[in-house]
């Protein structure tokens, strides 16, 4: 197919989940009360962290930077799909398409160097309680913070310009509900080994480092917690580490099981309803999680309820 300037051919068209308009009102409510529930979810872990004087600890700075990123990532994505189901109008603009791809690196990025923050945290914690305090300073939460923000930032600006080069076919359609950077480079008619070749080196460097440390944390924390007399200790330990390991399994399986389910079907339409297991779900489910977890966040919340109760 013939090349097109972009200047000329502006648009991307989004496909969706499905093209059936009969189930195109079913999927504006899911994703609408999905989104409604990640916002306020998320929104609560914030202000709850925020409120409480007990929960100004590291972890719960972590999580509260979680949550935003949660809400960041969601906001990206959804309320374009609500809006192009309502105007029945699949349409994207370039402009558009490849600032939903920036923001959704970054924050997914952002979130996976976050959880590695979080295990770096539960490891000083339970492996170095004495040193906690000084190991786990207010300097360093927020430089772990900003590093993870500017890294995924440089990750995403990086992948954008090498899209920035590419020339675009006349069919622009994108089998997803929202501009996915592997859909995007897919539509391209100009050479894309280097951008291929970009994806994989990021994905081990960004993605396997965060996770290899994730990894190197916890095996430094079962072999500190099997080494403590008391089952209570035990106990507590595992507790606290409990809530972080189900946000890590969640984000890194369904993230995982988007890549496997690519890998063995050709239906991109499949592939669209997978990606929604690791964009959508575990942001509206991480509030949960560790709210239903953790007594100190349930109780924040509420006393968070009381006072929001208590103005109305």
């Amino acid at each position: 197919m013939k090349a097109r300037n972009m200047s000329v051919f502006s648009e991307f068209l989004l496909l969706g989940l499905t093209e059936d308009p009969a189930l195109q009102s079913i999927i504006f409510s899911l994703f609408l009360s999905m989104y409604l529930v990640t916002i306020l979810g998320n929104l609560l872990i914030i202000l709850a962290v925020s409120s409480d004087s007990h929960l100004h600890t590291p972890m719960y700075f972590f999580l509260s930077n979680l949550s935003l990123a949660d809400i960041c990532i969601s906001t990206t994505t959804i309320p374009q799909m609500l809006v192009n189901i309502q105007r029945k109008r699949k349409a994207i603009s370039y402009t558009g398409c490849l600032s939903q791809v920036c923001f959704v690196l970054i924050f997914a990025g952002l979130e996976n160097f976050l959880l590695t923050a979080m295990a770096y945290d539960r490891y000083a914690a339970i492996c170095h309680p004495l040193r906690y305090t000084a190991i786990m300073n207010p300097c360093l939460c927020v430089l772990l913070v900003l590093f993870s923000f500017s890294i995924s930032t440089v990750d995403a600006l990086l992948h954008i310009l090498m899209v920035l080069r590419l020339s675009f076919c006349a069919d622009l359609e994108i089998p997803h509900f929202f501009c996915e950077l592997d859909q995007v480079i897919v539509l391209a008619c100009s050479d894309t080994l280097i951008n291929n070749i970009l994806i994989y080196v990021t994905a081990g460097i960004f993605a396997g480092v965060p996770l290899f440390g994730i990894i190197f944390s916890y095996i430094h924390i079962v072999s500190s917690v099997l080494r403590m007399p008391s089952s209570g200790g035990m106990h507590k330990a595992f507790s606290t580490c409990g809530s972080h390991l189900s946000v890590v399994s969640l984000f890194y399986g369904t993230i995982f099981g988007v890549y496997i389910s690519s890998a063995v079907t050709d239906s991109h339409r499949n592939a669209a309803v997978a990606s929604v297991m690791y964009s959508v779900v575990p942001q509206m489910l991480n509030p949960f999680i560790y709210s239903l977890r953790n007594r100190d966040m349930k109780e924040a919340l509420r006393k968070l309820m009381g006072r929001i109760t208590s103005l109305l």
